[in-house]
C-alpha cells in the first residue's frame, strides 16, 4: 500500500542565541539546539503511527513541522503526494494540504477561543476549507459525530467539561474531511476517567472515516490501545521503530526498555 505520509530526514534546529547586538557587546556565543535530528518515518492510509518519548524528545516539534507551524531546517514532509516543505508549493497545493491534514492539540483549554461560540469555532475551519454551503447543518453533523448535541453550537467553551472541549477540538479538525489527523497528546490534559472516552471516540472515527493518524504520546498504555506502529524518540533521534506489539513486548533499544520498565504495574498477589 502506498504511503499517505512520508517524513524524510526531518531536522529542526532552534536558535536560542541572544540578539546579535548583545552578542557583540558581551561576546556571548551563538546558542543553537538540535531539537529533531534526521528523523524519517511513513504512515499508510488508515494506519495509526505513535511517536513515543519523554518530554523534550522532539515529538511535538515534529507534529508542528508536519502542519507548517514550525519551520523545517532540513528534510521534507510529503502528505498525499504534496511536499508541504517545498518552497515551490503552489497555492492550490497548500490549500489541498491544509484540507488533507489537521491537528488536535494537547490542551482543550488553550486551543479554543473563549470568546467564540462553538458554531464559530467549527465554522472557521469550514470557511478556511471553502465549505460554506449548509453551514449550520455541517456544524450540527460534526457535533453529532463526536457525541455532542447540535444545540451545543450556541454555547461557549467555558460551558463544557475538558473532555467535551476536546470533542469540540476533534469536530473542528474533522470539518475539512481530512485523510490524516495529528493528535498531539490529546488526552494528557484530561481526567483519567475521561481519557478512555476520547480515545474510544478517535478509534471509532478512524474506523468510520479511514483516517491515518499520528499519535504523539509518552503514555505506553495509549500506545497499546491506539497504535499499529511505533517510533521511539530520544533527544530528537528515532532510536527504534517497529510494530506496536513488538516494540512493547520485545524492545531492542535500551532507552525503549527503560520507558517500558517505568510503566506502573499493579502488584501481583
Amino acid at each position: 500500500m502506498t504511503n499517505l505520509v512520508t517524513c524524510s530526514h526531518l531536522t529542526c534546529v532552534f536558535d536560542m542565541s541572544a540578539p546579535r547586538y548583545l552578542r557583540l557587546l558581551t561576546g556571548a556565543p551563538e546558542r543553537k539546539v538540535l531539537a529533531v535530528n534526521d528523523v524519517s518515518f511513513s504512515i499508510k492510509p488508515g494506519e495509526t503511527y505513535a511517536l513515543v518519548g519523554e518530554s523534550g524528545s522532539g515529538k511535538s516539534t515534529i507534529a508542528r513541522m508536519m502542519v507548517g507551524l514550525q519551520p523545517v531546517t532540513s528534510g521534507k514532509v510529503v502528505i498525499d503526494d504534496i511536499d508541504i516543505t517545498s518552497n515551490a508549493l503552489s497555492r492550490e497545493e497548500a490549500y489541498k494540504a491544509r484540507r488533507t491534514s489537521q491537528m488536535v492539540f494537547q490542551s482543550p483549554y488553550a486551543s479554543l477561543n473563549p470568546r467564540w461560540r462553538v458554531k464559530s469555532i467549527i465554522g472557521e475551519a469550514l470557511q478556511a476549507a471553502h465549505l460554506t454551503d449548509n453551514h449550520d447543518e455541517r456544524v450540527a453533523d460534526l457535533l453529532l459525530s463526536v457525541g455532542l448535541s447540535p444545540q451545543d453550537a450556541r454555547k461557549y467553551p467555558h460551558e463544557f467539561s475538558g473532555g467535551q472541549r476536546q470533542r469540540i477540538s476533534i469536530a473542528r479538525a474533522l470539518a475539512t474531511s481530512p485523510r490524516f489527523l495529528i493528535c498531539d497528546e490529546p488526552t494528557s490534559a484530561l481526567d483519567v476517567s475521561v481519557q478512555a472516552q476520547v480515545l474510544n471516540l478517535l478509534k471509532k472515527l478512524q474506523e468510520e472515516q479511514g483516517l491515518a493518524m499520528l499519535f504523539i504520546t509518552h503514555d505506553l498504555a495509549v500506545v497499546r490501545t491506539m497504535a499499529d506502529r511505533v517510533g521511539v524518540l530520544k533527544h530528537g533521534v528515532l532510536v527504534e521503530e517497529n510494530d506496536a506489539n513488538i516494540v512493547i513486548n520485545e524492545p531492542v533499544d535500551e532507552y525503549t526498555k527503560s520507558l517500558i520498565a517505568a510503566v506502573p504495574r499493579m502488584p501481583s498477589h
